[in-house]
């Protein structure tokens, strides 16, 4: 089992990549559908898939899951396993660097176990080529030996569910995207489903949160659950230290405004990003690289991490020649008509 975080560095606090510090959230996640909050299409379809094939006594059909990080994928993955009484080998693309990592994987599976591929569009392309055949026939062709003494032998596998995650299905080749028999987009949360999300993760830490605390942090959680698994154990550590250890709806607000969260969920970078397009550049455009050396930060965190949930929530648009600012980040900025005029003249 092999897992490949795509960064070492530490990752600001409404980044829905997923780092080692969060390794905590795995004793948060539900190990069954019927725990599993949020993504109610995606559950019931899935509950259908999953019990007609265990009345057929047959391994599920391979399952690709994609949409935003921080939305669930690996621990849904989890629970296909668990629902179908399975065991399931976890490992990434990248992680898969030759052939014969994935062979070795594919060979040791038994019947009907899950192996699960986390960021599965930086497969290499060599590697997925060996899956085709692995998905689709459930055998591998491997090769013995060079030029004209070479052979090819036929290796038969059990019958397995293949699960692949993935944050950019469009960069999926078309040959590995086809053949995944089920397909399923996980969507942002709601704010009332995230609170059921605290609530419940609260209670698994120990930590007694009130409904108005709960719902201070969903709102705040850019429609994410990890991230507001991430909130909720910061704002814990203020409750316990600052208050009398319940998490209210007054401090889970006092503890976020400390950390620079605003009620949106934007940071000190996402409004110095905002503030820096409009009183520099006049509202935009503005190329990323030249706007990552303004503020101080690096071009690639900015595209990543900030400006997925800006253009979500309408902050910001991306143009040819560059990022531009709207008017509801105007609005939420306090920026005043009369300067938003002049600026964009």
């Amino acid at each position: 089992m092999s897992i490949e975080y795509s960064s070492e560095t530490e990752q600001p606090l409404v980044s829905s990549v997923k780092t080692p510090a969060d390794a905590a959230e795995v004793s948060l996640r539900p190990k069954a559908l019927a725990d599993y909050t949020g993504q109610e299409k995606a559950k019931q379809n899935l509950e259908v898939y999953i019990e007609a094939a265990k009345r057929r006594s047959e391994s599920l059909d391979h399952v690709l899951l994609y949409g935003p990080p921080g939305l669930g994928k690996t621990t849904l993955a989890g629970i296909i396993a668990n629902e179908m009484g399975v065991s399931m080998r976890v490992t990434s693309g990248p992680a898969i660097e030759k052939t014969g990592d994935l062979v070795a994987l594919l060979t040791n599976m038994n019947p009907g176990d899950v192996l699960f591929i986390d960021e599965i569009h930086r497969l290499n392309r060599t590697v997925e080529e060996i899956l085709y055949p692995a998905m689709e026939d459930y055998a591998i062709d491997i090769i013995i030996g060079k030029g004209p003494s070479a052979n090819s032998i036929r290796l038969d596998l059990p019958r397995f569910t293949l699960i692949g995650a993935t944050t950019r299905a469009g960069q999926l080749s078309s040959p590995l995207r086809d053949r995944f028999g089920v397909s399923l987009r996980l969507e942002l949360y709601t704010t009332d489903e995230l609170a059921t999300i605290v609530t419940r993760s609260a209670m698994l830490l120990g930590m007694p949160i009130d409904p108005g605390g709960a719902r201070e942090i969903a709102s705040r959680s850019r429609g994410t659950p990890r991230i507001a698994n991430r909130l909720l154990r910061r704002v814990r550590d203020f409750a316990q230290v600052l208050s009398d250890g319940v998490i209210t709806g007054q401090a889970a607000d006092e503890a976020l405004r400390r950390l620079e969260i605003d009620f949106l969920g934007l940071d000190a970078i996402d409004r110095r990003m905002l503030t820096a397009i409009i009183r520099q550049y006049g509202g935009g455009p503005v190329g990323l690289d030249t706007l990552a050396a303004t503020i101080g930060e690096e071009a690639v965190t900015l595209e990543d991490v900030y400006e997925p949930y800006l253009m979500q929530i309408g902050f910001l648009t991306r143009t040819p020649r560059g990022r531009c600012v709207t008017h509801l980040a105007y609005e939420h900025l306090h920026i005043a008509g009369n300067e938003q005029m002049q600026l964009e003249v």
